[in-house]
């Protein structure tokens, strides 16, 4: 007599077959937590830049500092979404690489943006010194 074959309770063969996937729990709330993580980066570095041109003596002149510093500091958390969307795809969190992607997306665009800007501030005040914005920023 033939008894039929239950399948293996657990089956630690590697290979083909089908995948882990991450609790979906988990995985929203580490989408969601990066994402605030990277936002309030993002909030900080350009603040700092933005408040780098206020001055509270009203005989100097206020201007903002370049933007290539703050650009970097920006391009590093857009590099970190990258690595944590790589780690996330890892462990079968396609909410956290979904979102990850996304950042990494929209801080590539504020950076090349931001380059773009900063480029032609440096080159209007390379053609003519004396424009608004330019001058020796103490």
């Amino acid at each position: 007599m033939d008894l039929p074959s239950a399948p293996p309770a657990f089956d630690a063969t590697r290979g083909p077959g089908p995948r882990r996937r991450a609790d979906r729990g988990a995985d929203v709330g580490a989408g969601c937590g990066l994402v605030l993580f990277e936002l309030v980066s993002l909030v900080v570095i350009f603040g700092l830049w933005f408040l780098s041109g206020f001055h509270l003596d009203p005989a100097d002149s206020a201007s903002t500092d370049p933007l290539w510093i703050y650009l970097a500091g920006a391009g590093a958390v857009g590099v970190l979404a990258v690595v944590a969307a790589a780690v996330a795809a890892r462990a079968g969190a396609v909410v956290t690489v979904v979102s990850q992607a996304v950042m990494a997306l929209l801080i590539c665009l504020v950076v090349f943006g931001g380059v773009a800007v900063q480029s032609h501030q440096d080159q209007r005040c390379r053609d003519v010194p004396s424009a608004t914005g330019c001058g020796d920023a103490d």
